[in-house]
């Protein structure tokens, strides 16, 4: 296994991501976490982990910024990964905290889905969640990572969920999941340009009856 393969799906094939998150909101030891930690202890799936972690926030309510410090993040690791790079952050990015009680109540919500999914996913048509097929998903995540910061209705929500998907996908080596991922951010990224197209319409309307 290369480098690369590694650095996405592990060496670990019951590794649980579930799991993991739910050891890292529950050390009562610390009051915050640091993203640098994160990238740590995260490293055995790392991008494909990171990029669910960043993620998911912008699918459910959050706290005020929670979303903004684990929002960052995503464009660069889908870069990463569609350049075949192991994952790295800007010390900006990867110093910056947030508290591990909002982490704990994030995880207290999509947990329970979390561990549904990953019971319904094993390693299927895994040549779809390696190069050269991982770089495209990951070409797909870049898009729908910048369109996911665009101040727009369901500008973040479908995006965040298309890139969860995704995420699981790559870490299981599930290419149904894959499959999934790709329709649904295609689906999401068919609306958000309908959406953008209707406020231009409109905008352009509002100019006309103006002037």
């Amino acid at each position: 296994m290369s480098t690369k393969e590694t650095a996405i799906s592990g060496d670990d094939e019951t590794f649980s991501l579930s799991a993991k998150l739910g050891q890292i909101a529950g050390r009562v030891d610390r009051d915050r976490i640091y993203i640098r930690d994160l990238l740590l202890e995260l490293d055995q799936r790392a991008i494909a982990a990171m990029l669910f972690v960043f993620a998911v926030p912008n699918t459910i309510p959050v706290p005020p910024g929670v979303s903004g410090v684990l929002g960052a993040p995503l464009l660069f690791l889908a870069a990463q990964l569609m350049l075949g790079r192991a994952p790295w952050l800007p010390a900006i990015i990867a110093d910056r905290s947030f508290a591990r009680a909002d982490f704990a109540r994030i995880l207290a919500k999509v947990g329970p889905w979390l561990e549904k999914a990953e019971r319904l996913m094993r390693p299927r048509f895994s040549i779809l969640t390696k190069p050269p097929a991982e770089y495209l998903v990951g070409a797909l995540t870049l898009i729908l990572a910048i369109v996911l910061f665009l101040p727009i209705p369901l500008g973040n929500m479908l995006p965040a969920i298309a890139i969860c998907i995704l995420a699981l996908g790559l870490i299981q080596q599930d290419g149904i999941w894959v499959l999934a991922g790709t329709v649904t951010g295609i689906v999401s990224l068919v609306i958000v340009s309908g959406v953008i197209a209707a406020f231009a319409f409109a905008a352009w309307l509002a100019i006309s009856a103006i002037f």
